[in-house]
């Protein structure tokens, strides 16, 4: 009977010291969850990463393989609840000692988390890099060669266009107006873009001097991720080139009908250039960009 007791203590002890095992082991990964109700009495559901997390205060409050006390961060409604956040995959996996390699430091969300190995194992449009083991954040926009509808920037990438329901890049300028361009350091893709040029008509007006008596009108379309200004007078990054590589401001009537914007944020722009040339002109080459946008040749044809 004695014997039988001791067995009883014995086997009690090795169960209890094998969960003690289990909760000290680092390389096992936070649960997955869905809300802080899934969590434990002093942890959150992390919002992107989907795991349990624990709160504190104090970097004394947090475990080996996350000593970092920070903030959450973002906009929700635990913005400010301080987390334990890690810091390297090896010590999520338990430090140098360990040979474990299945968890690894969120680069996002900065807890550890499982290695994933496929895009099924990261949540919203996260997408597995299966080299690292992490999961980055997805592309949600078309790269050049994907469809999109309707012109501008559509559902592109900025500094693309929609060109016959194709995301394109803008075609590259090769004009006598391009090369003699001096200052090709102010172009670029974060500025306004520039994808739709037509010309308009082209007569003689009043508009123009006798000595250059005939008026271009080139209608040019832009979109930008700023607001555009209410009026054509306020627009002062806008250029027009000449053959020379001379550059000036855009001339734009201030008519009614010449500038037009339009957008929940003014993104877009559809604006008539005005050029005054020769009597006898029949063609002319132009360039015309934004600051920071990029560089568009237009060769008008007229009568």
């Amino acid at each position: 009977m004695q014997l039988r007791k001791m067995m009883l203590v014995l086997t009690a002890l090795g169960a209890m010291s094998g969960l003690m095992a289990g909760c000290d082991d680092p390389a096992t990964s936070q649960g997955s969850c869905s809300s802080n109700d899934e969590c434990g009495e002093t942890e959150i559901c992390h919002p992107t990463a989907q795991v349990c997390v624990q709160t504190c205060n104090s970097g004394s409050d947090c475990p080996d393989t996350a000593k970092t006390c920070a903030p959450l961060g973002g906009t929700g409604a635990n913005a400010n609840t301080r987390i334990c956040q890690c810091s390297t995959d090896v010590l999520c996996n338990g430090g140098t000692g360990s040979s474990s390699t299945d968890l690894v430091c969120s680069d996002l969300d900065n807890v550890c988390v499982t290695r994933c190995t496929s895009n099924s194992e990261c949540t919203g449009t996260r997408t597995c890099n299966t080299g690292t083991g992490q999961c980055e954040e997805g592309d949600t926009e078309p790269e050049p060669g994907q469809s999109c509808s309707g012109e501008g920037l559509s559902t592109c990438g900025y500094g693309l266009i929609c060109t016959n329901s194709v995301c394109s890049e803008p075609p590259a300028p090769t004009c006598q107006n391009y090369t003699n361009f001096p200052n090709k350091a102010d172009l670029g893709t974060s500025g306004p873009i520039i994808y739709s040029t037509a010309l308009i008509n082209a007569a003689t007006d009043a508009f123009c001097p006798s000595s250059q008596p005939k008026r271009v009108r080139i209608r040019i379309k832009a979109y930008s991720n700023t607001p555009f200004p209410q009026t054509a007078a306020e627009l002062s990054n806008f250029l027009y080139v000449q053959t020379d590589g001379g550059r000036s401001n855009a001339s734009i009537s201030s008519s009614s009908g010449n500038y037009t914007v339009t957008g929940t944020n003014r993104s877009n722009a559809d604006i008539i250039v005005n050029l005054c040339v020769a009597a006898n002109s029949t063609t002319n080459s132009a360039g015309f960009y934004f600051t920071d946008g990029n560089f568009v040749c237009y060769q008008s044809n007229y009568q």
